[in-house]
């Protein structure tokens, strides 16, 4: 059965690891995602491809600065993103690193391949270049001078290059462009024809010499292959495309979506279709380009310093609120604005009041009423058919507005459902049909009906939410379903015995969250605050140092003074997620929120905890701990515990609070 699926390659661009990850790059992950899952549960064989572009000048620069190799530089930041991606519940199926070895090789034989069939060439660059953004431009090209897809300062640069042929896949790129649906929306499709192919294009730089940190060209070593071929080749090299096991490559290219920024559309619209072209490889079925999560009106940008830490917002609202968010409130293809108001208010109308609610209200009939055990065996009614009928409709609308694209129109879809099913409890009035025992049945016909509501539209919440479905199924007492078909429909599940499944989304109080979310940005903010310099004349000569005094017994007697005790920081932390560390027997890896902070600690607890049983807890860290790298992990801080016995006899258990507290409280 499982060769008869229809396969789906979905991927978004990789990402470059040059600062601190931000809700912007979470945006086109989770969307992507959320396709992903989507697929899943129609039944196809998905691949999902994520990665980081790695190479070039900027990281060149900013490794020296920090006193790194280029690989020690990006390797932290790929760790972290990892960790930002786990937090988030991406399910990706691979995550590609163009310093990966693979990625190496097969980017040096698609070089040489086109150098060797006249496609590339030796010549010398003379232009415009964009160190951030690395980008070389033409005089016309440029906005005011400047770059213009990040509006900072240009550089003149000279230097010798190979260059691809670009020009030659002009008429092409065009045709495929202004004939097809290969780029949505339709908007990119005018940008591209306007601003790159009107003015004719011109061949490619593809190498450097400027700087070392890329792919050498296999034959030219002085030369560093660009990132053109570098970065936009991961979508088949990591297939195994080049290598000696092709069988991804096989099976799922030509990528079904290309999700990208629409920075970026040009590289991906015009680029690299001209390079398969060359290669004589077949083209991605669509690329999308959508828009920028904006903050006060302005991209969200690390060089900007105008970003949202997702880690803050999922140790304080769960992951299910950021990716609803994300998902719901910003219309695909369009600019979205992210404000804390908006998510707060979004939260508190949709996923509070709405899905909570029906929940709650539902569940708790069903206890009340028929003590949680609710069949089909009620009594129609009125308004029964109406609601039923847009219960059956959920499925197909649904599926046509997620092969537009439309993933918050699909969301909107959902919550319409919901929001009749709540309609219909007014309606109804189960409160009054329990009054009197003629209109049991008719009372268990509702229950029922509304519990199957619920049902199908959590099931198709499951690709956008993947954290409450399983609460709720829980709820209802059924089993979560691994697909769509067959799901859908009322009247699936014959009968329900219930349970409680707790508050699902508190309501948030406006007021209280918004000053709480502005103590953490100004925080931030000021962790930023550039200290003045410190001239070598101002600095004074240092006092020599008092003799310590010792307590009198103190030299050999293992004692510590109340202030050295002190100096140790004891606060509470829940534990948000955890994992195995590879290769590595004892360790855990423990993301751990402390008040407004998530920190990674690495605890050498494996033999006595799971990372499922460590999810949820809260423990007590020494938060003052310098950091330490532990199997190429920076922990920061350390989990308290008490341990007794050796070997096979030890014991170890973690140092809890004994009543809940919040997190960040400080141990005293």
């Amino acid at each position: 059965m499982e060769n008869e699926k229809k396969t789906y390659y979905i991927t978004t661009p990789i990402y470059y690891p040059s600062g601190k990850w931000h809700l912007g790059h979470s945006y086109t992950t989770v969307c992507c995602d959320a396709l992903a899952r989507y697929k899943r549960m129609r039944g196809f064989d998905v691949f999902y491809l994520t990665g980081t572009d790695e190479h070039g000048q900027k990281i060149e620069k900013r490794s020296a600065e920090a006193g790194v190799t280029p690989k020690a530089f990006v390797d932290e930041l790929v760790g972290e993103i990892k960790e930002l991606w786990k937090l988030l519940d991406i399910s990706y199926d691979k995550f590609i690193r163009t310093t990966d070895g693979y990625h190496v090789k097969a980017v040096q034989k698609i070089f040489k391949q086109l150098y060797e069939q006249g496609d590339i060439y030796k010549s010398h660059y003379k232009g415009k270049y964009c160190t951030p953004c690395e980008s070389f431009w033409t005089e016309s090209q440029l906005v005011d001078g400047k770059c213009p897809d990040c509006g900072r300062e240009v550089v003149d640069a000279e230097e010798e290059s190979y260059f691809f042929r670009l020009s030659k896949y002009q008429d092409r790129i065009k045709e495929l462009l202004t004939t097809t649906d290969f780029l949505e929306p339709a908007s990119r499709v005018n940008e591209m024809v306007n601003n790159f192919l009107k003015e004719g294009l011109t061949d490619l730089a593809v190498s450097r010499t400027a700087f070392k940190w890329g792919i050498p060209v296999e034959f030219d070593p002085g030369h560093v292959v660009y990132v053109w071929i570098d970065a936009l080749s991961n979508y088949i090299t990591a297939l195994g495309y080049g290598s000696d096991d092709d069988s991804l490559y096989k099976k799922y290219w030509p990528a079904d979506l290309h999700m990208v920024g629409k920075e970026i559309v040009r590289f991906h619209t015009i680029i690299w279709p001209a390079i398969l072209m060359a290669l004589g490889l077949p083209l991605p079925k669509k690329v999308y380009g959508h828009g920028w999560l904006l903050l006060g009106g302005d991209k969200m940008s690390k060089s900007k310093g105008n970003v949202v830490d997702p880690f803050v917002l999922v140790g304080r609202y769960g992951v299910d609120a950021i990716r609803y968010y994300i998902l719901r409130e910003i219309p695909f293809g369009s600019d979205g604005v992210y404000t804390d108001e908006a998510f707060i208010t979004r939260f508190n109308q949709d996923l509070c009041n709405d899905l909570g609610n029906l929940t709650r209200r539902t569940l708790a009939m069903a206890r009340q009423y028929f003590g949680g055990k609710v069949n089909d065996g009620g009594e129609k009614g009125e308004f029964d058919d109406e609601f039923i009928a847009e219960i059956n409709a959920l499925d197909e609308r649904l599926d046509a507005e997620i092969e537009k694209l439309n993933l918050s129109k699909a969301l909107e879809t959902i919550f319409a459902v919901i929001d009749k099913a709540n309609k219909y409890i007014d309606n109804t009035r189960p409160w009054v049909l329990a009054k009197n025992e003629a209109d049991k049945p008719r009372l268990m016909a509702v229950i029922y009906n509304l519990l199957e509501a619920i049902r199908v539209c959590v099931t198709a919440l499951m690709p956008f939410l993947t954290r409450t479905p399983s609460l709720i199924f829980d709820g209802l007492g059924i089993e979560k379903p691994e697909y769509f078909d067959g799901n859908m429909t009322y009247g699936t599940v014959k009968s329900y015995e219930t349970k409680e499944t707790g508050i699902l989304f508190p309501r948030l109080d406006v007021e209280k969250e918004l000053k709480e979310l502005k103590k953490i940005a100004d925080a931030e903010n000021a962790k930023k605050e550039v200290k003045p310099e410190v001239k070598k004349e101002d600095v004074k000569k240092e006092e020599p140092k008092k003799p310590e005094v010792k307590t009198e017994n103190a030299e050999n007697d293992g004692y510590v003074t109340a202030d050295e005790f002190f100096k140790t920081k004891l606060v509470v932390g829940e534990v948000l997620a955890c994992e195995k560390v590879e290769k590595a027997d004892r360790l855990l890896k423990s993301t751990v929120k402390i008040g407004d902070e998530v920190r990674t600690i690495v605890s050498g607890i494996a033999k006595f905890y799971t990372p499922e049983e460590m999810v949820g807890k809260r423990v007590v860290v020494v938060s003052n701990l310098a950091p330490r790298k532990i199997r190429g992990i920076e922990s920061r801080g350390m989990l308290l515990c008490a341990v007794s016995g050796e070997g096979d006899d030890e014991k170890l258990c973690l140092v809890r609070p004994e009543k809940d507290m919040d997190g960040g409280g400080e141990v005293c």
